[in-house]
């Protein structure tokens, strides 16, 4: 697996003030995506792991679901300078989901895929810390559509666009690649305390 100086899901890191620089307080949850919101067919979906596994494994919505579930409270930070806190979301912990395929030694990354070809990519760490969680609801209630329903990425370490709305499928890979919107000029990584907020 590779090297990273954050290798965990603590939120703040060590010694670092909650809200990371350059971000403002806010209540409500904004709406924020490309595109238009996808029409979802629950009997018809499925979540994909693929690339650089001994075993590719599809879950259906009922598959996913009967997995272990969990409910963390956390802030999240949005590239565009707000920040939510004390956030409670509800899903199923990523670490289960990848407990059910092998990974190659060389998997070190991962391409987070969405609805309407959206992606993102990952070093493989980030997505092993105890509180990353494919969720299906926030504060208590299911998702809304504009949020990310039937279901999201949540990933509290980094800025917000990595936590993939109308998330599908995860792809291992051996070498870091752009998503969409590393392509479209944001940040490989996207540390919210180290403002990695865009590449230029």
């Amino acid at each position: 697996m590779a090297n990273d100086e954050h290798d965990t899901g603590q939120v703040p890191p060590p010694g670092q003030p909650r809200v990371p620089p350059g971000q403002r307080v806010v209540q409500e949850w904004p709406v924020l995506h490309e595109g238009s919101v996808p029409q979802v067919d629950l009997t018809t979906w499925d979540f994909r792991i693929f690339g650089l596994v001994e075993n590719e494994v599809r879950f259906t919505w009922d598959e996913l679901m009967a997995l272990p579930k969990k409910t963390i409270t956390t802030d999240i930070h949005c590239v565009t300078a707000w920040s939510r806190l004390g956030m409670s979301f509800e899903g199923i912990p990523v670490r289960a989901v990848l407990e059910r395929v092998r990974p190659l030694p060389d998997a070190d990354y991962m391409m987070v895929h969405a609805e309407h070809g959206f992606t993102t990519n990952l070093p493989l760490q980030y997505l092993l810390a105890d509180n990353v969680l494919l969720a299906y609801a926030a504060d208590g209630k299911p998702l809304t559509p504009e949020h990310g329903w039937p279901l999201r990425l949540v990933l509290p370490r980094l800025y917000f666009w990595k936590s993939a709305k109308w998330v599908r499928g995860f792809e291992f890979m051996d070498q870091d690649r752009p998503g969409f919107w590393e392509q479209n000029g944001y940040h490989m990584r996207g540390d919210p305390w180290k403002e990695e907020r865009y590449w230029f």
